[in-house]
């Protein structure tokens, strides 16, 4: 039953039945309708606002995540770029200084990383900074190890000439200590075995039997083989390159030709007593860069310190040369 409403008339001083037509009615229904669907607008917007829903729920708990993964990926990019960094103090500091160059410049490791922000386009991302500062990381890792791949790629070649200079250079003995009867006269001022007057001897003469086996003291080429230099007779040249020559005289007999490729402790000959000798005996000389020098200091490889302390006495003494 609808509800009966009454009004109080002032004129008449009575209560009187209120009489609502059916257009008055309409604005009341569509008045309370509106001011509902206002509070229902109201409360979704706050609703919508305040309270998240499952997929935001979602959405959040994923950036959560991705940023956790982010911090822990910048962590690990800057432990490799500390472990980096002291595989270039190595390099700088150690390698390059064993090999005799220069180290690599700062900027040569750093190039590229100046000017222009390269990194603008995250700007309009929510976390910009971190993803910023993680891909700056990752960069300049990246041209880092660029860099230090060359540089070890640049030692790779350093050390394969370095070996071949290695090999190259002379560094044991021409004649086996066992065979030795006696390190007959060193490098420097001695007197001629012949004309008796002091002259400079460019070697050393080792004393031993005839047939003794001499070898090659480093990697080379043969450049003569002949009999055909005054006093040295039967004697062997051998250009190791790096500026280095050494020479092997007096020999019994010849083993290699010229133009052959030998390596140290290769037999070349054996000893003799041809030429301007004296007694049968190697006399053996170091070049370098077309110069005579001692070979006394090219025996490390093959002698203990007591034999080349030994080795050093006997060399200084003055005495008459083989030849």
């Amino acid at each position: 039953m609808a509800k009966i409403r009454y009004q109080f008339n002032t004129k008449s001083l009575s209560y009187e039945r209120v009489k609502m037509s059916l257009k008055d009615r309409m604005l009341q229904l569509f008045s309370f309708l509106g001011t509902g669907l206002v509070f229902a607008a109201l409360g979704v917007l706050v609703a919508y606002n305040t309270i998240d829903s499952p997929r935001e729920k979602a959405l959040e708990r994923e950036v959560d995540q991705l940023r956790f993964e982010y911090d822990i990926l910048n962590q690990r990019l800057s432990t490799m770029s500390t472990v980096l960094g002291d595989l270039q103090d190595r390099d700088d500091d150690i390698y390059r200084v064993v090999f005799e160059a220069e180290p690599i410049p700062d900027e040569v490791r750093m190039a590229g990383f100046g000017g222009v922000n390269r990194y603008k386009k995250y700007r309009s991302l929510e976390n910009s900074e971190l993803v910023s500062e993680t891909m700056k990381k990752a960069d300049v890792l990246s041209k880092q190890l660029v860099v230090q791949s060359k540089s070890y790629d640049e030692l790779y070649e350093m050390i394969k000439k370095k070996t071949a200079m290695l090999s190259a250079i002379p560094a044991i003995q021409p004649v086996n200590n066992k065979d030795l009867k006696r390190m007959a006269s060193g490098f420097g001022y001695r007197t001629d075995p012949i004309y008796k007057t002091t002259k400079f001897h460019a070697g050393m003469d080792f004393s031993a039997p005839v047939g003794t086996e001499i070898y090659a003291t480093g990697d080379g080429t043969v450049v003569r083989a002949d009999a055909d230099a005054s006093g040295y007779g039967n004697h062997v040249r051998i250009q190791h390159g790096y500026g280095y020559l050494t020479l092997y005289g007096h020999m019994s007999r010849i083993k290699v030709r010229r133009g052959q490729k030998v390596k140290r402790g290769d037999v070349i000959g054996y000893v003799g007593n041809t030429g301007k000798s004296v007694g049968p005996h190697l006399h053996y000389e170091v070049h370098k860069n077309d110069k005579p020098i001692n070979p006394v200091n090219f025996y490390y490889n093959d002698l203990s310190p007591e034999d080349y302390a030994r080795m050093i006495e006997l060399s200084g003494t003055e005495n008459q040369a083989f030849d």
